[in-house]
C-alpha cells in the first residue's frame, strides 16, 4: 500500500494528533522519533518535508517543535501519501504481460482495479483524527515496544519471509 518513508511520516504526524491542542503543545523530532521507535534523522527530514507541504509547523533545533498545522481532522492519508509516493505510470502489465488497457485484461485486473479503489478511498477518507480520538477521548496508549507476543492479531502485513 505504501512504503517505508509514507509509513514513518504517518507515525510522526498520528503522534502529533495524539497531543493535538489547537498547536499549543509542540514535540520535538527526537521526542517523536523515540516515542513512536523511528531514526531520529529520518524523522527530521520527514519533517521537514510536512513542514514545506503546510502540514505541520513548527522548526527543528533547541526551544523548537513541531505540531500539525491545522486540526487533525482536516489532514487526510491521502496528503501523506501523496508527498512521498510516486505514481507508477507504466502501462505495461506485470502480472499477464502485454499493455493494461488494450486487448483482454489479465487474470488479476478487475481484482486489482477494484483493490486500488478500495486503498484510494481508504486514504482520502481517513483523516489523523482518528488518532487524536483515540488517545484523548478513548485513552488508547501504544504497547510497551518491549512487550512480549503471545498471541499475535492478524497483520496487514506480509508475512515474513523465514517464517512460512
Amino acid at each position: 500500500m505504501y512504503g517505508k518513508q509514507t509509513e514513518r511520516a504517518i507515525g510522526a504526524l498520528s503522534r502529533l494528533a495524539e497531543v493535538w491542542d489547537n498547536g499549543t503543545t509542540r514535540l520535538s523530532a527526537i521526542q517523536i522519533a523515540e516515542q513512536r521507535g523511528l531514526p531520529a534523522p529520518m524523522v527530521a527530514k520527514i519533517l521537514s518535508t510536512l513542514s514545506q507541504a503546510g502540514l505541520v509547523s513548527g522548526s527543528p533545533g533547541p526551544g523548537g517543535g513541531y505540531a500539525l498545522a491545522r486540526p487533525p481532522a482536516e489532514i487526510t492519508l491521502k496528503q501523506v501519501h501523496m508527498l512521498f509516493e510516486r505514481e507508477n505510470h507504466s502501462h505495461i502489465c506485470p502480472f499477464g504481460g502485454g499493455v493494461c488497457g488494450t486487448g483482454d485484461a489479465c487474470a488479476l485486473h478487475d481484482s486489482l482495479v477494484g483493490m486500488q479503489k478500495d486503498i484510494s478511498r481508504f486514504l482520502s477518507n481517513t483523516t489523523f483524527e482518528i488518532f487524536r480520538a483515540a488517545a484523548q477521548d478513548n485513552g488508547l496508549k501504544p504497547t510497551d515496544r518491549a512487550a512480549h507476543v503471545t498471541s499475535p492479531r492478524e497483520s496487514y502485513r506480509a508475512p515474513d519471509r523465514g517464517r512460512n
